[in-house]
C-alpha cells in the first residue's frame, strides 16, 4: 500500500497540472459516473491530504476523496487522452475544456507542509487515470472533515500535533510497532517507515507505547517527518543517512521494486549495514516486520 509521503506528492502532481483549469471528468469503467458528472466541466481549486487520504477539491461541488488500498494508482499523460484501457475509475482531463466553466479560482494545496501551487504549472492538454482504488467518492467538507477526524496526527502536514500521537502512544500497552501502523495514531506511515524510523532510533518493535519516554518519543516523531518529507521531494524512499550510502560504504546498491536503500526493510537474512548482525522478520500488525536485535536491543 501507498505510503503518506505518495499520497503528498500526488496532490501536489494533481495541483500542478490540474490547479485553476476546468476539468472534465468521467468514468470510463461507470463505478463513479454519478460523481464524475457533478464535477465535468467544474474548475479543481485544491488539493489536500492527509495520511493515505487524498482529496481533489471542485469548490462548491465538493471533494473527490481517494483511498488507493493495495492496489489503486494514478497515472498521468500529456496530450489529449486516448481510449481508456483497463478498469479506469475516475479519468481527468484539462486542455480542451473552456477557460469560462463552472467552479471557483484556486486557492492551493491545504494543509500539507508548504503549500502547492496557485494554479497550473502545467499548459496544453493532459490527463491522469485512476485505476483500482478502494475509495474513491464525492464528498462534502463535513464529510471531509469527519474522515480527518477519524485520522491521527500526519507527520507532513503544518497543523500536525505530535502531542496527540503522544497522548495515545503512552497510554497503550501494544507495540510501538504495531501503534506506528495505526492510522488513528499516526496517518501515512506504512511498513517501510515503521521499521526504518525505529531502526535509525534504535528502538526495540516490540516495546510498549507505554514504555517510551517523550523525548525518544519526539525524536522518533521528528524523524519520520525529516523521512517522509524526503520522500515527496524524491518520490521515493531513503532511509540511510550519508556515511551508509552504497557509495560511502563502498557495497552494492539495493535491488528491490520498491526502489531507495534502507537499512531493515525486506532485508531479512542479510548482515546489519551498522554492525553486521542478521536482520530479523517476523509479523506484527497483519504485516512483516524488520528489525536489527543488536542496534535495536529489548
Amino acid at each position: 500500500m501507498p505510503e503518506g509521503h505518495t499520497i503528498h506528492r500526488l496532490a501536489e502532481d494533481v495541483l500542478e497540472r490540474f490547479g485553476g483549469r476546468a476539468v472534465r471528468a468521467a468514468s470510463p469503467q461507470g463505478k463513479f459516473a454519478g460523481g464524475a458528472a457533478l464535477v465535468d466541466g467544474r474548475v479543481l481549486t485544491d488539493t489536500d491530504a492527509h495520511g493515505k487520504h487524498l482529496f481533489l477539491g471542485f469548490g462548491g461541488a465538493g471533494w473527490v476523496h481517494v483511498h488507493l488500498g493495495l492496489y489503486g494508482k494514478f497515472t498521468f499523460g500529456a496530450g489529449p487522452p486516448p481510449a481508456p484501457v483497463g478498469q479506469v475509475r475516475l479519468r481527468l482531463a484539462a486542455g480542451e475544456v473552456p477557460s469560462d466553466s463552472a467552479g471557483e479560482a484556486p486557492a492551493g494545496a491545504s494543509g500539507r507542509d508548504g503549500a502547492g501551487p496557485v494554479g497550473s504549472a502545467v499548459t496544453g492538454a493532459v490527463y491522469a487515470d485512476l485505476r483500482g482504488p478502494a475509495r474513491c467518492e464525492l464528498i462534502t467538507e463535513d464529510e471531509k472533515q469527519a474522515v480527518e477526524g477519524r485520522l491521527g496526527p500526519d507527520p507532513l502536514r503544518k497543523d500536525a500535533d505530535p502531542g496527540a500521537a503522544w497522548s495515545r502512544v503512552s497510554r497503550s500497552r501494544n507495540t510501538v510497532a504495531a501503534l506506528l501502523m495505526d492510522q488513528k495514531v499516526v496517518a501515512g506511515a506504512g511498513n517501510v517507515y515503521r521499521a526504518e524510523v525505529l531502526f535509525r532510533q534504535g528502538i526495540d518493535p516490540y516495546r510498549p507505547g507505554s514504555g517510551l519516554s517523550r523525548d525518544e518519543w519526539d525524536g522518533l516523531w521528528a524523524d519520520l517527518v525529516e523521512l517522509m518529507r524526503e520522500g515527496v521531494r524524491n518520490n521515493r524512499i531513503d532511509t540511510v543517512r550519508p556515511q551508509h550510502t552504497p557509495e560511502a560504504m563502498g557495497r552494492a546498491p539495493r535491488v528491490d521494486d520498491h526502489g531507495g536503500e534502507v537499512y531493515v526493510y525486506r532485508r531479512a537474512g542479510r548482515p546489519c549495514h551498522i554492525c553486521g548482525e542478521e536482520v530479523r522478520t517476523a509479523g506484527l500488525a497483519a504485516r512483516n516486520l524488520f528489525w536489527c536485535p543488536r542496534c535495536q536491543p529489548a
